[in-house]
Formats: C-alpha cells, structure tokens, sequence
C-alpha cells in the first residue's frame, strides 16, 4: 500500500485465510450489513477472487448494481477455482469492464447483453505506467547482464513435490549459463520446505524472499525471461516486451499470447528446457500491446460510470431517498 501510495482502507472486513468456501461464506456475511447501512449507488469488484464472487452475489440479492473490472476473461478451465468466480460473478453484474476483445466476444458468447459490456482496457497497465519509473530506478546496480526471473506459486504446480523438485533442477542446470532469480511465494515456500531443497540454491539459481511490486517489476523491466505461472505477469511482460513463459496449459489471457509475448509451455520441463534455450538464443517472437492498454483504463470506467450511475440506481438506494425526503 505504501508502495503504491494507496490510503489505508475504510473498512477491514478481517477475514483471513482457508478454505474457498470459509472465505466466501465470511466476507458474504460481513459485507452485506455494510452495503445495507452505506446503501451505495454501485459497487465495483474486481478480478476472479473469492472476495470478487461474495460481494457481486450480495449486491445482486439486495438489488446493488455492479460493476466487474476485468470481466470477460476466461481460461475455460472449471477446475480453476478463478474460473468459477469469474463466471458467476458476470452473469450478475450490470457493467461489465473488459480488458481486451476476447472478453467482450466470451461475455456476447454467453448471453450478455452488448449494452452492458464496455471495453475499457487493463487496469493493470494503467499502475505499471504510473509505478515504472520507480521500478526502475530501484534495480540494483550488481545486477547481471542477463538473468532469468521466476516466479510460481498455483496449487496445480507447486502442491506436486515431484514436479516441483524437479522444475528446480531444471532451473539449476538453465542457471548454469544464464542466472535465474526466482522470488519464492510464501506457499511455494512452505511445500518447499517439505523436501530437500536447499542443493538447488546456488550455482545459478537464486531463491530470494517474495520482493514488493516496484521491486519485481524493476527485475521484469531487464530480465531476459519470464517464467510464470501467474496470469498479472503475463500482462506485464506483454506490456514491456519481455519475453515469457507461462507454465499453465491455457490462459485466461490469451491476448498475451495472440498478439504479446507470452508461450504457453505447460508443466512439460523438455518443452521448458527448450524454449528457454530459444529465447536465450535470441529467437523469441515479438509481441505488441494490446489496443487500449495505454494507462487511461480507470478513466474509462469512471466515464461510463459517470454516465451511468443514474439510470442503473439501485431500487435500495431508491427507497432509501424516497424514505428520507419523505422524513425530511
């Protein structure tokens, strides 16, 4: 928050970690008394987390417009908790902000009507342009030439030890001619700490504590290579023009892969192994930047909202105002 210059947040809903169910059932029952005492004239969710899906089905059930920012994104991929959220959460929101044209053209596919969907581009961008220049000059001056950054942290990946064990010691031998720096995440971290890991730190590969936004995104302004599994990653990297590679068998952004930088490589290590090498050789394709992701996407959901906020005023906030003219 500090980083982004962020205010601290009016209301803490205190829920932490566990189960995806937990989560949702706690922030649906602590943010409901909230929305019936502030009665607001839309709410705005964001992204494909649990928090997103909660508080859309608490507005829809008291008649609050929303507003998704990101809407549209699929992977097509039900075993995904996201996915699930992502789905639910369009189907009751009454403005729906896409990020890139396949949003707009999988919400239509879905039966949303046209009128509700506003491409608005990606947010995202809009926090790396205002947060660039400080990534950068917050990259150390010992930095190598060359480096690959890592970063992995999904269920699917890292809660398989043998896989995971042996993705770091394909790391460790790619370390070998190109340095690999490889942020852990605190869950990759804790499976990490289950087996024997420690022999593949070092001689290449460098395990490094989870860095803050301006700090990683420095380190993503000069690597030579992404190797992910994260979806914000693969947007950023589009967006600066480093190459990436996204251990994932399919994406919900495929603009990333359409028109940017990213390559879905799947958990296979020879496929990693390989590309690896022919992104190293210099070989990799050039991608571009998706239309729209030019850091005025934030400005474009307030202009729709401005335009809008009237018209899809929730019957709650309605009465309320016909209640306190009427006290009045």
């Amino acid at each position: 928050m500090r980083q982004l210059d962020l205010p601290a947040p009016d209301i803490n809903l205190q829920v932490g970690s566990g189960t995806h169910a937990q989560q949702t059932a706690q922030i649906i029952s602590r943010f409901e008394p909230i929305l019936l005492e502030k009665k607001p004239d839309v709410v705005l969710v964001y992204g494909d987390v649990n928090s997103t899906v909660a508080a859309a089905l608490v507005c829809a059930k008291l008649r609050i417009p929303i507003g998704h920012v990101e809407a549209g994104l699929r992977s097509f991929d039900r075993s995904m908790p996201e996915e699930i959220n992502r789905l639910l959460t369009d189907q009751v929101a009454d403005l729906l902000f896409t990020p890139s044209e396949d949003g707009d053209r999988n919400l239509l596919k879905e039966g949303v009507a046209a009128k509700k969907i506003h491409r608005v581009g990606n947010v995202m961008i809009d926090t790396l342009l205002q947060m660039l220049r400080a990534a950068r000059q917050s990259v150390p001056e010992d930095l190598p030439e060359r480096y690959i950054l890592v970063t992995l942290h999904r269920p699917s990946n890292v809660d398989d030890p043998q896989w995971l064990m042996a993705m770091l010691e394909t790391l460790s031998s790619v370390g070998h001619s190109v340095p690999v720096l490889f942020p852990v995440h605190p869950r990759t971290r804790q499976r990490l700490t289950q087996s024997r890991w420690e022999s593949y730190d070092g001689n290449g590969l460098r395990l490094m504590d989870p860095l803050p936004y301006i700090d990683f995104l420095g380190l993503q302004t000069r690597a030579s290579l992404v190797i992910t599994d994260s979806g914000g990653i693969q947007e950023e990297t589009t967006f600066l023009g480093v190459p990436c590679l996204t251990v994932r068998t399919n994406t919900e952004r495929p603009v990333t892969v359409e028109i940017g930088t990213n390559v879905l490589v799947g958990r296979d290590l020879e496929t990693i192994r390989r590309e690896t090498a022919t992104i190293l050789a210099g070989k990799h394709k050039q991608g571009h930047v998706p239309p729209l992701w030019d850091g005025h996407a934030a400005e474009r959901i307030a202009a729709v909202l401005t335009s809008c906020t009237e018209a899809l005023l929730s019957p709650l906030v309605r009465e309320f105002r016909v209640d306190k003219q009427r006290s009045g």
